[in-house]
């Protein structure tokens, strides 16, 4: 992977050179956007040379290649780097989309915005999360090199770097990601730190006096410090270093001068995120011996940096190296092909259907998180992609399921990861476990602390990222831990997030449809909103257990228009149905609707919504433990909602829903109200 480091090298321009066409297209670009982040760029300019040029396994012509190194570029501000580096390799990044950064409609946003098919590996910008992604990049690779690989054959076999900055290094999430990583022991994680001392608000040893070689050092990582970052040949040997240590993770401690070049603003924050202006930029071009109009890069140093027929030719080497793999371990390399490319397996839809068949008949009276362990033993045999954990809450979670194996430094060729209390991290590792392909993250934890993981949360819906967010003890129904434990708003906030599917299911069968829905997902991330306590199984008909899948769905009538509807989630889905009955009982004719996915319930046609909820029927009822806001939509103007929108009190699971109105007697007392 690495090459000479000659600050010259034969019929090539010098490494300055190279360098100082990231800084002018990034001062340049920056400049024409009248907004943007110049100094990082021109500061990690010389690092990023190095490292592009002599050291990253990558091909333009495919960035999609499976046994590709991954980069990360945490500290997303800096994005018009990784545009610049990008653009002079070789992807397919024309000229017009650097003169267009952040404008609308070009794929050169203010922060990077993942798009595999361009070389971007993750969504950045908020500071540390990338980091962390790399992690679970990290993860990936190791899980899947122990399952795949065989002597001889490294099919699965490439790092990941990252580049941070100080404030990435700030974030809490740092702490999280990187003390795991450490403890995994992931040896191909090379992490470039921008150590440059300046933040937005000036410089940092005011309010950032961390050992952070120390610091790093005591999470168990090698850790090269005090490296040059604008000589070429310190960058080189700490890099070839750092891929010579093969079982700790790598830190490089970076010195460099935010602004390289510009010379009355470098080093200061004054570079850190506005336009240079044409003054200063006129003076970098001076200083940097950059003589070159805006966006204008001479012929030599394109050619130097176009990285097309070298990655063309790596891929080939590997192709030819997986293909005598697969000749000699075919069931596996056809495992691989198939988790690779994202694909179920061929039998995948027959199987699921059978276990959700044999859930149903067995119908059994149990927690929905206890129903969610079920549904895991019955898909994961049918899934070796499946790899999930938890934040220090995996029996209370019921995330280990019965082919679970621990995921350990020693022995990476298990499923599942113990995170320790990290829940930030977590969620954000498990995005980056999806991000890299092959497996299907899920992450444990108590619904209350999705608070904790939220912005991971986000970031998996902004980026599409299928990870499977398992958030259990979902309502007052945890009982005596009290109101700190007890999610009240939560759901209901949730729901709020564009492109998260929440699902709350009411027994055993809604949990299973709810995990193949989730599993099915390539899209975005889903969460399971799952009870503490015990739930009755609802009967229903076959067409009944296909209708869960719609989000929402008739699973108790009256034969005719009905007078009144109860909707429900969750635990008060059973409410709903005693309630029906009583009020059945004095003349009423009551539909009753389960509503464990409000988001893909919307997404229904409109003809299946009236069926389901007739605008002529105006007397409805909400029924959920937990925020009202977001049910009047269904409910409408002559409706009601039964929720909860205060805190709840620590107390037995029963005395609380009786105390709070979720209750069978009061649900029949506000439909007889309602009714009148």
């Amino acid at each position: 992977m690495s090459s000479t480091a000659e600050d010259t090298r034969a019929g090539r321009p010098p490494r300055r050179e190279l360098a100082n066409a990231l800084r002018a297209l990034s001062m340049d670009a920056v400049q024409a956007a009248k907004s943007g982040h110049p100094g990082m760029p021109m500061g990690m300019a010389d690092i990023a040379e190095v490292l592009w040029n002599d050291f990253l396994q990558h091909n333009p012509c495919n960035p999609r290649w499976d046994n590709r190194d991954r980069f990360v570029l945490s500290n997303g501000h800096g994005s018009m780097l990784l545009y610049s580096l990008l653009h002079l390799t070789g992807y397919d990044l024309g000229l017009d989309e650097l003169r267009n950064f952040r404008q609308l409609g070009y794929r050169t946003a203010g922060h990077p915005e993942r798009e595999p098919d361009l070389g971007i590996e993750t969504t950045t910008g908020p500071l540390g999360q990338g980091l962390a992604n790399g992690v679970g990049m990290a993860l990936a690779e190791k899980i899947l090199g122990a399952r795949y690989n065989r002597p001889d054959f490294p099919v699965v076999d490439h790092l990941t770097y990252v580049f941070l900055g100080d404030g990435c290094l700030m974030e809490g999430i740092s702490h999280e990601a990187c003390s795991l990583a450490g403890t995994l022991g992931l040896g191909k994680l090379v992490c470039l730190y921008d150590q440059n001392g300046i933040s937005i608000d000036g410089e940092v040893n005011h309010w950032f006096t961390d050992d952070t070689p120390g610091r790093f050092a005591a999470y168990g990582w090698h850790v090269i410090p005090e490296v040059d970052g604008h000589d070429p040949l310190a960058v080189a040997e700490a890099l070839a270093e750092a891929q010579a240590e093969t079982a700790r993770p790598t830190l490089i401690c970076c010195r460099t001068v935010i602004g390289y070049g510009a010379p009355n603003k470098q080093g200061s924050a004054d570079t850190h995120g506005a336009p240079l202006g044409e003054d200063e930029i006129a003076a970098a071009r001076e200083q940097l011996g950059w003589h070159h109009a805006p966006f204008e890069v001479p012929e030599s140093v394109r050619a130097a940096w176009d990285a097309r027929q070298r990655g063309t030719e790596a891929e080939a080497a590997w192709d030819r190296l997986l293909e005598a793999w697969a000749e000699a371990h075919p069931d596996a390399a056809a495992e691989y092909r198939r988790v690779m490319a994202g694909e179920l397996p061929a039998d995948w839809s027959d199987a699921a259907d059978e276990a959700i068949r044999e859930i149903a008949a067995a119908g059994a009276d149990v927690a929905t998180r206890k129903a969610s362990q079920i549904a895991l033993n019955a898909f994961a045999p049918h899934l070796p992609e499946l790899v999930g954990g938890s934040a220090d809450l995996t029996g209370s979670n019921n995330t280990w399921h019965d082919g679970s194996k621990a995921v350990n430094a020693a022995d990476a060729a298990g499923n599942y990861v113990f995170f320790g209390v990290r829940e930030f991290a977590m969620t954000a590792i498990g995005n980056g476990i999806a991000l890299h392909g092959g497996l299907r993250p899920y992450c444990g934890t108590f619904l209350v602390f999705s608070d904790y993981a939220r912005n991971a949360v986000r970031m998996a819906a902004l980026m599409e990222v299928p990870n499977i967010l398992v958030y259990t003890h979902d309502s007052i129904g945890l009982g005596e831990d009290g109101p700190t434990h007890q999610p009240v708003e939560h759901a209901a906030s949730l729901r709020l997030m564009p492109n998260l599917q929440v699902w709350r299911p009411c027994d055993t069968v809604e949990t299973a449809v709810a995990w193949r829905a989730a599993l099915e997902r390539g899209d975005g991330p889903t969460a399971l909103v799952l009870t503490r306590q015990g739930l009755p199984h609802q009967q229903r008909d076959e067409a009944g257990i296909e209708a869960i899948a719609r989000g929402g769905y008739v699973l108790g009538d009256c034969g005719g228009e009905p007078d009144l509807i109860l909707m429900a989630t969750g635990s008060e889905v059973h409410l709903a149905m005693a309630a029906a009955g009583s009020l059945t009982a004095d003349g009423l004719a009551v539909r009753v609707v389960s509503m464990p996915c409000c988001e893909v319930f919307d997404r229904q046609e409109r003809d299946y919504r009236e069926a389901v909820l007739p605008a002529s029927v105006t007397r409805r009822i909400a029924i959920e433990a937990g925020a009202t806001a977001g049910w009047g939509r269904y409910v409408g103007a002559g409706g009601a909602v039964i929720g909860l929108d205060r805190f709840g009190e620590s107390a037995p699971a029963g005395e609380l829903f009786e105390k709070f109105g979720f209750s069978v007697e009061n649900v029949v007392t506000v439909a007889r109200r309602l009714t009148a």
